[in-house]
């Protein structure tokens, strides 16, 4: 079992930025994909950014541009920038798990992040 735990969300205007932090407590951080999902109110869970063991990374359209995600190994962290914030981006921040080799999959319990003037 791997408890992720985010934090680094809260509320901003448009066009300013925050950074989002998730920790793995986990001695094989290593060995995880991690990916950043977003839910906002009414919609689906949809990816928003992921970083593989090797650091290869891939954007949902929508951000491309404004979030870089990053890892830290000797953390155990994996970080989300974001800039140039929209209001469309407000919604329920998720931190994803998943080992390469079992597939098995952890979700941390979300952050809220709220994009408004």
């Amino acid at each position: 079992q791997v408890q992720l735990v985010e934090s680094g969300g809260g509320l901003v205007q448009p066009g300013g930025s925050l950074r989002l932090s998730c920790e793995a407590y986990t001695s094989t951080f290593s060995w995880y994909a991690m990916a950043w999902y977003r839910q906002a109110p009414g919609k689906q869970r949809e990816l928003v950014a992921i970083i593989t063991p090797g650091s290869s990374t891939n954007y949902a359209d929508s951000v491309k541009g404004r979030f870089t995600i990053s890892r830290d190994n000797a953390k155990s962290t994996v970080y989300l920038q974001m800039n140039s914030l929209k209001p469309d981006d407000t919604a329920v921040y998720h931190c994803n798990a998943r080992h390469m080799a079992n597939q098995n999959d952890y979700w941390g319990q979300g952050t809220q992040v709220t994009v408004s003037s």
